[in-house]
């Protein structure tokens, strides 16, 4: 089992480090910076990459709202809920800790600032509401682990799964960036939240609750919709 814990702390690692650092230093880097766009297409990238490296060895699910949406799907053993999540928030921490050590290399750093982090109200990159934030992030998270039940259905084509979920990933940064910073990710919003000049540890709860409901929303619905699988 170490061994999946091990996988699921690297690919939680590359994805915050990856995306996340894609949004602290080349969002809007003078001139050529990547923009929302660049971002997404970071995170996206992040979770396609990982899913081919390590979702053999531990599924690859990168994320706590996935472990428990995969719970309440039927496709996850309850008894390993909480390692994997310990292992995913261990591995977005010390991939933040990493950034934190990096950004401060810039010449006339003047402290992390947002630092990546998601936030509603003041936090929000749009100033949008706790409300809007909470909806965007149920809907969203409900919609990646549908995609992921499905794409990793066995009735679906083989192989392709991780270039599904990595472009669910990336539409979902899309649509939600300039809402929340989007998180869909509690072990992503944890990390970063650490080291944020911001009042963004205090709205984590948001980012833990709404995930997880999205997630087991979505699991729920492709029960229905997708029925069982032939064996």
């Amino acid at each position: 089992m170490m061994n999946k814990y091990l996988a699921e702390f690297i690919g939680t690692f590359w994805l915050v480090f990856g995306g996340c650092g894609s949004a602290i230093f080349a969002a809007a880097f003078p001139e050529l910076g990547i923009g929302f766009a660049g971002v997404a297409l970071a995170f996206g990238l992040t979770v396609l990459t990982a899913a081919y490296a390590v979702g053999h060895i531990s599924g690859g699910h990168f994320n706590p709202a996935v472990t428990v949406g995969l719970w309440a799907g039927g496709r996850f053993q309850a008894g390993q809920v909480v390692p994997y999540v310990v292992a995913q928030v261990i591995g977005a921490i010390i991939a933040a800790f990493i950034l934190y050590l990096i950004v401060q290399g810039q010449a006339g750093f003047a402290g992390t600032g947002g630092f990546a982090s998601n936030g509603y109200g003041e936090l929000s990159p749009g100033k949008y509401s706790l409300l809007s934030a909470l909806i965007i992030e149920i809907v969203l998270t409900a919609g990646f682990l549908f995609v992921i039940l499905g794409a990793t259905d066995r009735r679906a084509p083989a192989g392709f799964a991780p270039i599904a979920i990595g472009l669910a990933l990336t539409l979902i940064h899309l649509i939600s960036i300039p809402v929340t910073n989007t998180s869909v990710n509690p072990a992503r919003s944890t990390g970063v939240a650490f080291f944020a000049e911001t009042a963004a540890l205090g709205q984590l709860w948001l980012f833990w609750v709404a995930p997880i409901i999205g997630g087991v929303i979505g699991a729920l619905l492709y029960k229905v919709v997708g029925g069982k699988e032939q064996q």
